[in-house]
């Protein structure tokens, strides 16, 4: 994630106009939430992990295994060039080791984390050291974030959480135009089903991992008859590119 001239959206922004695409145009302008972008490494089944347990996780198994790891650098290169906001959640930060980790550097960019019981106080602390601005978003009124008073903490409570609202408080109090979505299968269903994604960018590994208790890039609740169609999130390819070692990007935008 770095501060570029020019990021994936603005590529997109240029794609649509020279496309003369004037309704998509609109579309863009007129949203009152940040424009997301879907971003994840998932193998060709769709996995978004190795296995069904914390102990098993593409950033630690991908680098050991062979015809994988080769290629894996790009995937981590590519994600250094989305946008300066992420959004992620306190289960993931805390399986990858936000609340036992030593305080990190900071970073420019302003990390949003859907918390109500994962982070402890050092995980909250960890990712103010990280963050520009880190905003949480919670539904826990004991969340530990409250007893934490850092200048670049903002905490976004919610009795029921609802993504659509916290999205709108991101931009409007927090200026937050683009952000880029890491989260886990759950809470992507959350964003499929309310209509919240704008793009899709996967990096694809050569892999078939299985197993019907392994995340996936879009998990959560399945449709159940035809009239809860319109929830389906139909694409339109942007690009895709052959990447080195059998690795491929998917990039697209969201129609329906």
């Amino acid at each position: 994630m770095c501060d570029q001239k020019f990021t994936f959206l603005d590529k997109v922004t240029e794609w649509l106009r020279t496309q003369k695409k004037p309704k998509l145009m609109e579309e863009v302008e007129k949203v009152d939430r940040p424009i997301t972008t879907l971003f994840m490494l998932m193998s060709v089944d769709g996995k978004i992990s190795t296995g069904a347990t914390d102990e098993l996780d593409v950033d630690w198994d991908f680098p050991g295994i062979p015809g994988l790891k080769e290629g894996l650098h790009q995937y981590y290169e590519i994600e250094q060039t989305t946008d300066l906001w992420s959004f992620n959640t306190g289960r993931v930060q805390k399986k990858m080791g936000a609340n036992t980790n030593e305080l990190p550097a900071k970073t420019p960019v302003s990390f949003v984390l859907l918390d109500n019981r994962h982070l402890n106080e050092h995980g909250v602390r960890y990712f103010c050291a990280r963050s520009k601005q880190f905003v949480l978003i919670t539904s826990n009124r004991n969340h530990p974030a409250f007893g934490v008073d850092e200048d670049n903490l903002h905490i976004i409570f919610q009795e029921k959480v609802s993504l659509a609202d916290a999205l709108k408080q991101l931009r409007e109090q927090f200026g937050c135009e683009r952000l880029t979505v890491q989260s886990g299968g759950t809470v992507n269903g959350l964003f499929l089903r309310e209509k919240l994604f704008d793009y899709v960018d996967v990096v694809v590994a050569p892999v078939l991992i299985g197993g019907k208790e392994t995340a996936t890039l879009i998990d959560g609740r399945s449709l159940r008859a035809q009239n809860e169609l319109s929830q389906l999130g139909v694409l339109r390819l942007i690009e895709a590119a052959t990447l080195q070692d059998s690795y491929i990007r998917l990039r697209y935008q969201i129609i329906g």
